[in-house]
């Protein structure tokens, strides 16, 4: 009997290792859902949550429709807009975004810089709504049109980038989410900068002060890689500044709600909604920026409908319409939503 080839019992062990390779790979995978702490919640399609050495999008479904766009504000402190050198390239960043106009790819960044410090010091938000440019001075407002489908999202621009391609500005998730890319990972659009007091004027309102400064980092969050240190530049001076390091912010561990926080709703008076999540780590995260903002009580407070628990972020309750009033517009100058005013039986 004819001996068979080296050559096939070669291709017939690469197959069964390229076989057992598929199988491997298809169970790492998440499942459509993911119980955690009880509740169920929708893991997206073809995402894997234990990617944490990638950027991308939270392995939870966000209900964008529910995050309102940036409130352009009037700014009272400094702009950061000082030259600066990045990757060997120095950038001369604009004085005013008023007349700013521009077209070109928009790319966008997520779970990897979420609760970093941006280039002017806030805290990036993947929920946000904010971008990073290479030249507009921070903080600066912008218009960004989708050219494909013609959606249209506000933005609180607080970060520099992006400086690895020819891509002319970089969203937080949930705008890219709102604007229809976050899936393809970039888009057409036009960026137009925007001048707050102008915008009011033209919708004949009085535009709002900033009663707030949106969160800044303390403490710089862990990191495996310090960056280089930004160096405060005088007249005629220009920064050396490097980029975050390219690895993963820490993970998000799931939160347990408080039950003391989570108020059955027997008590009487005004309250005012910010926001409800099909996850609670959200909600809890808005809760506590919330908390550290405003004098009124915080809580979450969560509703089974439609088969799904929702958990809503709440104030109050407060007074009087006048004092809900005013918090309405602290949190939305603060870009932190828009709140809704309920009762106790809402």
């Amino acid at each position: 009997m004819r001996s068979l080839p080296i050559q096939q019992p070669l291709k017939l062990m690469a197959f069964v290792a390229l076989t057992l390779l598929v199988v491997s790979c298809s169970t790492s995978r998440p499942t459509g859902r993911t119980a955690q702490q009880g509740n169920v919640i929708r893991a997206q399609p073809g995402l894997d949550i234990n990617r944490a050495h990638k950027d991308g999008a939270p392995w939870w479904d966000v209900d964008v429709s529910r995050i309102p766009d940036a409130v352009p504000t009037l700014h009272t402190g400094p702009y950061k807009a000082n030259p600066y050198t990045v990757l060997g390239k120095t950038y001369f960043p604009l004085s005013d975004s008023s007349t700013y106009a521009q077209t070109g790819t928009a790319s966008w960044y997520g779970t990897k810089f979420h609760g970093q410090n941006t280039a002017n010091g806030e805290v990036y938000d993947l929920y946000g709504m904010s971008a990073a440019h290479k030249t507009l001075p921070l903080p600066s407002y912008v218009r960004v049109t989708n050219l494909d489908n013609n959606r249209t999202v506000i933005l609180r621009v607080n970060d520099r980038g992006p400086f690895y391609s020819d891509r002319i500005i970089d969203l937080s998730y949930a705008a890219a989410k709102k604007l229809g890319y976050a899936e393809i990972g970039t888009a057409r659009v036009k960026v137009e900068g925007i001048d707050p007091a102008q915008y009011w004027a033209q919708r004949g309102k009085p535009a709002p002060l900033m009663l707030d400064q949106p969160q800044v980092a303390s403490n710089p969050p862990l990191r495996q890689q310090a960056p280089a240190p930004v160096i405060t530049a005088s007249a005629g001076t220009i920064e050396q500044w490097t980029p975050p390091p390219q690895q993963h912010a820490a993970p998000v561990s799931p939160v347990a709600i408080d039950a003391k926080k989570n108020v059955s709703g027997q008590a009487s008076g005004l309250f005012l909604q910010v926001g409800a999540f099909a996850n609670p780590d959200a909600a809890e995260l808005l809760r506590s920026k919330l908390s550290g903002m405003v004098r009124a009580p915080v809580f979450v407070s969560s509703i089974a409908r439609n088969q799904q628990t929702l958990y809503r972020v709440r104030l109050g309750p407060v007074d009087t319409p006048g004092e809900a009033q005013q918090l309405q517009n602290s949190v939305r100058s603060a870009n932190l939503g828009s709140p809704s005013v309920v009762t106790s039986d809402q």
